[in-house]
């Protein structure tokens, strides 16, 4: 397990998100609340998420066993052939969540991992019981597996993953996908899944406010999902699966001020337990729900590349991983107090700058869709300085200090400099 489960204080892009969006997030959600929630995530996913260039976002419907289901496909830039394929499960706590509000992660997936990534809507509760969205991301499943050339998908190397409620369905199917011979998956990608629908665990009292997930949102979730089902089914609880052997290697990515951050690394401590290699990335400074910011937080952008990374080494055919990398925040906690405050003043004008340009470009495609672009090309002369301005220092304040702490590799921190973008 990580050495530091928690930061003595959340990183510093985090701590400034959070100073803004913890007020209105995490309250308890009520049946009649449902579509007004559902609309806010998704916009405040779109508005903080990258829109990294791919060649092509393409729509695709298939009928499934209780109607249709909608998958996105994004192909990255590069030659015309055949491509790994990755399918991806939205979060959302089972009732929140669609293809806009994972547009980001995907992008930046399907770019690093050099991947066709496949987005899947499924139906989610309280509309429809725990059992129908599996049921749909194994019905996707299989039919990229027969009919994945037809995508520009290579069927001989497949992947599934997911983050939060993805997560606990991305790991329920990779384990039917082995209980009944499904197709052959080369890894899974579990980011701060949900895997016991039980248990309570201590990471939920130590995080249970001002984090995004709230334990209070956790709570109310229950009588949305719940329908009477056994929560003890390994197929809505994949923790309680007495079997882990053989399973698709694990990226299991957490965070330290989660609720659910103990539900993750448990899961991880049962796959190592099983045999099945897992490569732990764990952010102690970050928060639940993180990797959907990824245009305001530095440590989105590093853990979508350490996953575009990982996916490309188990596409190659390269030996799994079976580690624990704990990446934090290099300079949150470093320096004199005066040094500290004028580095979080620096990165709070950046933040604001870049959520205002996220804000007024996301307004226009969602209202004005046809003069977007034209829009954002009138407004260049303006926010292209700025862009390069904020990335020459964020460069600096946004290094990452990644240490492997098992198996056991020495003292000295990994540095990583990830990629900004504008």
């Amino acid at each position: 397990m990580p050495q530091l489960l928690r930061a003595d204080e959340l990183d510093r892009e985090a701590k400034l998100l959070l100073r803004i969006l913890s007020p209105f997030l995490g309250r308890p959600v009520s049946r009649e609340q449902i579509t007004l929630v559902r609309q806010g995530f998704r916009f405040l996913a779109m508005m903080l998420g990258r829109r990294v260039p791919v060649a092509s976002v393409v729509q695709h419907r298939i009928e499934g066993s209780a109607g249709p289901i909608d998958f996105r496909i994004y192909t990255p830039k590069g030659p015309s052939d055949l491509k790994p394929g990755f399918l991806w499960c939205h979060g959302g706590g089972f009732v929140v969540g669609d293809l806009d509000s994972t547009d980001a992660i995907c992008r930046s997936v399907a770019r690093a991992a050099k991947a066709v990534v496949v987005a899947v809507r499924y139906r989610l509760a309280p509309e429809h019981d725990l059992y129908a969205g599996r049921e749909d991301f194994l019905a996707a499943l299989n039919w990229i597996a027969e009919h994945g050339p037809s995508v520009g998908i290579d069927t001989t190397r497949l992947a599934i993953g997911g983050d939060s409620a993805g997560g606990n369905i991305a790991a329920a199917v990779a384990q039917e996908t082995r209980r009944h011979g499904g197709p052959t998956l080369l890894s899974q990608v579990l980011v701060y899944p949900a895997t016991n629908l039980i248990a309570e665990f201590p990471s939920k009292v130590e995080n249970a406010r001002g984090y995004l997930l709230t334990a209070d949102f956790i709570d109310s979730l229950t009588p949305l999902i719940v329908h009477d089902r056994d929560l003890r089914d390994p197929w809505l609880s994949p923790a309680f699966c007495s079997d882990l052997r053989e399973l698709p290697p694990a990226l299991i990515v957490t965070t330290g001020f989660d609720p659910i951050r103990d539900d993750g690394l448990n899961y991880a401590a049962k796959l190592r337990a099983a045999g099945v290699p897992v490569e732990l990335l764990h952010y102690s400074g970050q928060f639940h729900g993180f990797l959907n910011f990824d245009s305001l937080i530095g440590a989105a952008r590093d853990a979508l590349a350490r996953i575009g990374d990982s996916l490309a080494l188990a596409y190659r055919g390269d030996k799994p991983a079976d580690c624990t990398i704990e990446i934090s925040d290099r300079v949150a906690a470093s320096g004199a107090p005066a040094y500290r405050v004028a580095r979080e003043v620096l990165a709070a004008t950046f933040m604001a700058n870049r959520t205002v340009r996220q804000l007024s470009t996301t307004t226009a495609r969602l209202l004005l869709p046809t003069a977007a672009s034209t829009l954002g090309f009138l407004l260049s002369p303006w926010w292209v300085p700025l862009a390069f301005g904020r990335r020459a220092v964020t460069a600096y304040l946004d290094l990452l200090a990644a240490t492997q702490t098992y198996p056991q590799r020495g003292a000295s921190p990994i540095t990583h400099a990830r990629e900004q973008l504008s």
